[in-house]
């Protein structure tokens, strides 16, 4: 059974005075990815806040959340992403959940945004937020670069926006949101969009998946043991650069499930048999569809949401080849984007086919998507030979020259 964590939780208001706190405790919970979150609430309900605002009840909103004493709640959740060693993004999710469980979503929208803005705050991150009319956007500052959502700037610093996909049709071209002025002492830290590791889910949690594909007339059957929630965490990623994406790794049981057989069927291959085994996995082992058709949206799927769900495009491929290839033999490698396309070029002892140049080094191409022909190490869609192209990312061994 998986360490509860525990989270002390003071009185706090329930309306502009303070009430006082039941003298008989009683203690709430969630569950969070594999964890328990316990603490002892001492009065349930949350803090009041029309639907109708002005940026003077936000301001008194949060003055009564400094004097309802969410310090220790603060702690906590701290001391959770230090004992699980989780990445910002984890650590924002477990916000979210721990403000759905004071405030609800579906009941105060803004007052559910007020929760996570002074959560991540409180925690050391710089935010703002912005309003316009009813609405209220919520902004973090990071360095990273992300593309598919709204940032605005500060004094030089970008703030990218977190909760933009819970608005449609929203124009910031033509709509004006003015910043709310909000104390934030301490809350300096960038947050990064980098994730690392995934949560250590509960076993029971995991579904079992056939995947099969054809290599050389053979048939290859794997078993994967793929989560769920896998997809719950990264609903809301963003579209972030290549090296965020393609250095995610897989969780624990998925790991334990694929890697064992691919290093079982590739054991007496060479590395050059070995990465053409991998590159025949990952263009046939799922069915092909454009991210506008599966999402409506551009998205990049990380390795494990490519294996856990039935379709994925390009870029999807090139980041489970990317992982398989790193993992197994890490070699170097480059990425490669078309206008309309995404490859990965790898680096062997002996150069084979068509070949990249990049920092005196040479790349043989490995197309991990599917295509009308078949094609081998070093060969290039005949499409793409005189299409100008990016190395967006590169990658080399430690120790590498």
């Amino acid at each position: 059974m998986k360490k509860g964590i525990y989270i002390l939780i003071a009185c706090w208001a329930l309306a502009q005075s303070p009430l006082p706190c039941f003298s008989q405790e009683r203690e709430a919970a969630f569950e969070f990815y594999g964890d328990t979150i316990r603490f002892p609430l001492n009065m349930a309900g949350s803090l009041p806040l029309e639907q109708s605002f002005t940026a003077t009840d936000i301001i008194g909103f949060i003055k009564n959340m400094e004097a309802a004493g969410y310090e220790s709640l603060v702690r906590s959740l701290l001391q959770y992403k230090q004992e699980r060693q989780a990445d910002d993004w984890l650590y924002y999710q477990l916000i979210r959940k721990a403000a759905q469980f004071f405030s609800p979503k579906g009941e105060n929208y803004i007052r559910y945004t007020l929760y996570k803005w002074y959560l991540l705050t409180r925690s050391g991150y710089d935010a703002l937020l912005t309003m316009s009319g009813n609405k209220l956007l919520f902004y973090v500052r990071s360095e990273d670069n992300i593309y598919n959502i709204p940032y605005r700037m500060k004094e030089g610093k970008k703030y990218v926006c977190l909760n933009f996909h819970d608005y449609t049709n929203l124009d910031l071209d033509r709509e004006h949101f003015s910043e709310v002025s909000l104390p934030a002492a301490g809350a300096y830290g960038a947050f990064s969009y980098k994730v690392t590791k995934l949560p250590d889910f509960n076993s029971g949690d995991y579904l079992e998946k056939n995947i099969a594909f054809s290599y050389n007339e053979q048939e290859y059957h794997f078993r994967i043991r793929l989560n769920p929630q896998v997809g719950n965490i990264f609903r809301n990623y963003p579209v972030a650069d290549y090296e965020a994406h393609f250095n995610m790794p897989l969780s624990n049981d998925t790991y334990r499930s694929l890697i064992p057989s691919l290093k079982k069927y590739i054991r007496d291959m060479k590395p050059k048999q070995g990465v053409d085994f991998l590159m025949h996995f990952t263009r046939y082992a799922f069915l092909f569809k454009p991210d506008i058709e599966n999402f409506g949206q551009e998205k990049r799927l990380s390795p494990e949401q490519t294996l856990l769900y039935d379709y994925s495009d390009c870029e999807d491929r090139a980041a489970l080849f990317f992982f398989l290839v790193k993992e197994l033999y890490n070699l170097p490698m480059i990425v490669l984007t078309y206008p309309r396309h995404v490859s990965i070029a790898v680096q062997f002892e002996k150069p084979y086919g068509k070949t990249i140049d990049y920092k005196g080094n040479k790349y043989s191409v490995c197309e991990p998507s599917p295509q009308r022909v078949d094609l081998r190490i070093g060969q290039m869609l005949p499409e793409l030979k005189d299409v100008s192209y990016e190395v967006a990312y590169a990658y080399a061994p430690a120790g590498h020259k």
